[in-house]
Order: C-alpha cells, then structure tokens, then sequence
C-alpha cells in the first residue's frame, strides 16, 4: 500500500472516519434505533423513523454507485459471501431487539453515550463486546453453530438487487440506485422531515458513513496486498475486537472495526462538547445496573446470530440490499416492542 501506513491500519483510518460521522450523528442529530422506536411506538412521533429512512437510502445510493463504477466489488462484500439463513436473521433480531431494550442501548448507542461520559454506558459496551466474542469463538460458538449453520453463498449473490437483475436482466447497480432514491423520495415527501433540517442531514451523515466504509475498505483490498475483509459499520464483533486490542496491542493489528469503535467515541466526544452535553454519569440504581448487564450480554448474542446489530445489519447490509437486513430489522423492533412492553408492565408491576 503506502510507505508509511500498513493496510490494516489505512482500513482502521477509514472505519475512524466513518465512526467520527457516526458519533456526530448521534450526539448533535439524535440518531439512534431505540430513541427512534420509542418515539414511534410510545411518543406518536415517526421523524427519527423517517430519519433512519433517510441514512438507509442514501447508504443505498451511494454504495450503489460505487458498485456501478466498479469500485466496490459486491461477492468480496461480507454480507453478500454467505448464504441468507432466514431463522438465524429472525432469531438474532427478537433477540437483539430485546437485550437493547433491557440494555436501554445498542452497542452503538452505548459508545454514543460513553463519549459523552456516561459511565454506565461503558458497563454495556465491556458486556457487549465479552458476550459477542463468548458467541463467536468461546463456549456458545459450537452451540451457535450447530443452531445456525452458515454456508457460502452459491449462485445468485444474496441481494434484492441481484435477485431481481437475474430475472429482469436491468443490472444490480441500477436496480439498487433506483431503489435507494424511491425510498428518499419516501421520506421527504413528509413535511415534518422537510421541515427538521437537523435530522435530515445528520441522517444523511449517517447514511453516508456506511458509504465511506464500503468503499474505502474496497480501495484498500483493490490497491494494498493484504486480505482485509471488504466492510462497513457495525457494533457487536468490532467492540470485542476492540477490547483484544486494547490488552494485545503490541501482538495484534489494527482493523476497520477497532477504527470504527473508536471514531463513534471521538465524534460522540466532541458534538457533545459542541453542544455543551458532556458530564460524567453513573448508575446509582443496582437493579437498573443489573438489567442493563443482562440486556448486554443478550445483545452481544443476539448480533452474532443475525450476523450484525442495527447498524450492520440495518444500515451497512440495507445498503447493499441483502435478504437478510430488512427481516433482521423488522425482528429487532419486534423485540424491541417487546422489551418495552415487559420493562413498562412486568418490571413496574413487580417493583
């Protein structure tokens, strides 16, 4: 690659980038999937909803672009490698939805706030990434495994776009654009989000992260010489890579999740000193702390069986359309509603 800079660290440099644009979204446009289904299953309002629309279709334009010049190649994609397991998409995302609900968090919504100094945050964040790697690698995988068996993917890649370019002949990329700019058209054919200047163009910030991170790690496997895995943001596996590093610095390497994980911090950091929001919080409520540990770990489980959190799977693997992402959202607002439902009727009832 360059002189100077090994390929894994110019992948963490651009998963820093996108991680930065990520963590001002959250902390100066409000961008987060729980506020978001809060808002919309208990406050009547669907702006954050639509806001998430607008990330989704601009994550959609802009990577489909880059597919049509030939600039990021669609099969290298990890999304797109193996085969779509419906069960493990449904099940990861009830599962994920309701450990976020416990958790009052995602993982990405967990770093938002860590950088802005909430402490109880970084509970979930250690929890999240531990958890993650007991289900990808420690006692959980082989159960996980043998539960939900991964393939790879043969034939037609796993995507909407690619679907429907093999029966129409109308190339994937086109398809994709098409799609991508109908679902903004969508969305700014609402008032309100016309009208919420802030939400509109942080959502497309967000949107436009998960662009940088499909095309720059498509720039480094295209130009350097290591086999760098060809991704875009997502917070589960990336969090306990993180945390490896950390404590394996000098024996281990820099990736775009490591990058990614600490850009959301940074931006976090620095919109909410922008906004003057920073303050140092803590949880002064054990059983508010034990809830929070278990929603973790659920969550931490539950993105590694739908092969992504709401993020990934939600903005990263949207934007490629693949089957996969739209039914793993869907369940992570089931579960979700879920969640709520339990922490407002069970856990109240019982206190």
């Amino acid at each position: 690659m360059l002189d100077w800079i090994s390929d894994a660290n110019l992948a963490a440099l651009v998963g820093l980038l996108g991680g930065v644009m990520l963590g001002l979204s959250a902390r100066m446009g409000r961008f987060c999937t729980l506020g978001a289904i809060e808002d919309a299953l208990y406050g009547g309002s669907f702006l954050r909803l639509r806001m998430w629309g607008v990330a989704i279709g601009v994550a959609m334009v802009g990577t489909f672009l880059l597919i049509g010049a030939g600039a990021l190649p669609a099969a290298d994609a990890v999304y797109l490698r193996l085969a779509w397991n419906p069960l493990a998409s449904i099940v990861g995302g009830l599962v994920f939805g309701y450990g976020m609900a416990l958790s009052g968090n995602c993982g990405f919504g967990a770093l938002a706030r860590l950088g802005g100094g909430d402490l109880r945050s970084f509970v979930i964040v250690l929890v999240m990434g531990l958890s993650a790697y007991v289900a990808i690698s420690g006692p959980l995988a082989p159960l996980r495994v043998a539960l939900f068996p991964e393939a790879p993917a043969e034939g037609t890649l796993p995507s909407f776009a690619y679907g429907i370019e093999r029966l129409t002949g109308v190339s994937a990329s086109m398809i994709g654009l098409i799609a991508g700019i109908l679902l903004l058209l969508v969305m700014l054919s609402n008032s309100e989000l016309r009208g919420a200047k802030q939400e509109l163009i942080w959502g497309a910030i967000a949107g436009l992260a998960v662009v940088t991170g499909w095309g720059g790690t498509a720039w480094v496997l295209g130009n350097g010489f290591s086999a760098i895995p060809l991704e875009s943001h997502t917070f589960s596996a990336p969090i306990g890579d993180t945390l490896l590093y950390l404590m394996t610095s000098t024996g281990n390497t820099l990736n775009f999740g490591v990058g990614s994980v600490a850009g959301v911090l940074l931006g976090a950091f620095i919109g909410s000193l922008f906004r003057g929001h920073f303050r140092w919080e803590a949880c002064e409520d054990p059983r508010e702390l034990k809830r929070q540990i278990v929603g973790a770990m659920i969550m931490g489980f539950g993105a590694v069986i739908a092969f992504g959190c709401s993020i990934g799977q939600g903005l990263s693997a949207f934007a490629l359309l693949y089957y996969g992402a739209p039914v793993t959202f869907l369940a992570i607002v089931a579960g979700t509603a879920l969640g709520l439902r339990h922490l407002i009727s069970g856990f109240a009832a019982a206190e």
